[in-house]
């Protein structure tokens, strides 16, 4: 499919929006580490020295003449795809539920669906995985002494009264610098931690937040978040506040659907994952192998521990809620094996050759392209089920992103 006239959301999308709403550039972003990805090439091919081949022939000039191929370096462009900018939702569906759902089975079939016709994919004895983040109200406005404008996004919270920030300004506040923001309160610039700067805050920054933040909307959805926004960028089990962006996968489920599934034998457990401003962070590198994975603070409960090993023993799928509830699942598999309770920080980076231990299925939103969550469906699915998977989605007219619809993956 030819790009020409089409938009690149990968290229183009950055964390940071000005108050009007307008994206612009900029290269903060959480400390970033390697990655714990299972290696992207593979050492060249080696003929098994069986015995001299046929004809009396050397190995020794067999293996001259006869080099091994060497297997090629996944790339960035080895994720991208062509996206008309009008597929991009800017508002979720009326009702949670109402959003539609593309089924990719275990044999690579395609099938369109309803979100509502989930039941009826799930078997007894199933376990659904949800990530019980809660998105709080991370950005801030407000002017520095001198009268310069800063933009504030809180990407951690490290102490009742302290936090790790992103901070946009005309020039970087030095320690010691004081900062009104939001018309109301006061912070203290401390120190930097990598491209994070650790702000001393006027009282607990959950409350401060609460009361004069703005839910972080994505780069990609324009308009000004709203009542709306709060309610519905939020999933409705969220419980434990920290993330910058919502588990969105989990939007489509409403009380209704969950008590369906329930009734049905269908069980469920949680983790968490606070998400970060990083998974919005483009990919700067062409090779893979090249790209430092942004961090992200995990939860792994002993409940949740044993609801897989029940579900295991009867029988059932452990279904992921969500590129972040895998990302929980499997790092703390990395982490511990046999699986058991785990909290900490994940740096793991799934890409295409990443053994699963946990996770059967997965449920998911529509991923922007070139990017580390692309790269970990096409791990989970194949990267050739998931490009026809995006095409067909593409073709008939999903809608993609945050708010758009959703995948039910199989494999």
């Amino acid at each position: 499919m030819s790009s020409r006239g089409r938009s690149r959301p990968s290229s183009a999308i950055t964390w940071w929006k000005s108050p009007a709403g307008r994206t612009e550039g900029n290269r903060a972003g959480p400390p970033r580490h390697r990655g714990g990805a299972v290696p992207l090439t593979k050492g060249p091919a080696e003929f098994p020295r069986i015995g001299q081949p046929r004809g009396g022939l050397s190995w020794l000039v067999f293996r001259r003449f006869f080099k091994p191929l060497a297997v090629p370096e996944l790339t960035l462009d080895d994720f991208d795809y062509d996206l008309p900018p009008e597929l991009i939702a800017q508002a979720p569906a009326a009702d949670r539920t109402a959003s539609r759902l593309l089924h990719l089975d275990a044999q690579g079939g395609l099938h369109d669906r309803q979100f509502a016709d989930l039941p009826g994919l799930l078997r007894p004895n199933d376990l659904l995985v949800f990530n019980d983040t809660r998105v709080i109200k991370a950005r801030l406005f407000g002017e520095k002494r001198s009268g310069g404008k800063v933009e504030v996004l809180v990407e951690r919270i490290t102490e009742p009264d302290r936090a790790l920030v992103h901070l946009r300004a005309s020039k970087s506040p030095k320690a010691g610098a004081v900062m009104r923001l939001a018309g109301a309160f006061e912070v203290t610039m401390l120190g930097r931690e990598g491209d994070l700067f650790d702000l001393r805050f006027p009282g607990p920054v959950l409350e401060l937040l609460a009361e004069h933040g703005q839910t972080p909307l994505p780069p990609y959805i324009t308009h000004a978040p709203d009542a709306g926004d709060d309610s519905r960028y939020q999933t409705v089990y969220a419980r434990e506040p920290g993330a910058v962006a919502a588990p969105t996968a989990g939007l489509h489920f409403d009380e209704p659907l969950l008590d369906t599934l329930r009734t049905q034998g269908i069980h469920t457990a949680f983790v968490t994952l606070h998400v970060g401003a990083g998974t919005f962070l483009p990919v700067r590198v062409d090779k893979l192998s090249e790209h430092v994975m942004h961090s992200e603070l995990y939860t792994l409960p002993q409940a949740t521990v044993e609801a897989i090993a029940r579900a295991r023993a009867a029988g059932g799928r452990v279904i992921a809620v969500g590129t972040t509830s895998v990302r929980a699942l499997e790092s703390a598999a990395a982490a511990h094996w046999p699986l058991r309770e785990t909290r900490g920080d994940t740096r793991l980076f799934i890409t295409p050759g990443f053994e699963f231990r946990v996770v059967d299925a997965l449920i998911t939103n529509f991923h922007l392209p070139k990017s580390t969550l692309m790269m970990l469906i096409s791990a989970f699915a194949g990267m050739e089920p998931i490009r026809r998977a995006y095409a067909h989605a593409v073709a008939r007219r999903y809608r993609f992103f945050s708010y758009g619809d959703a995948m039910f993956i199989e494999r």
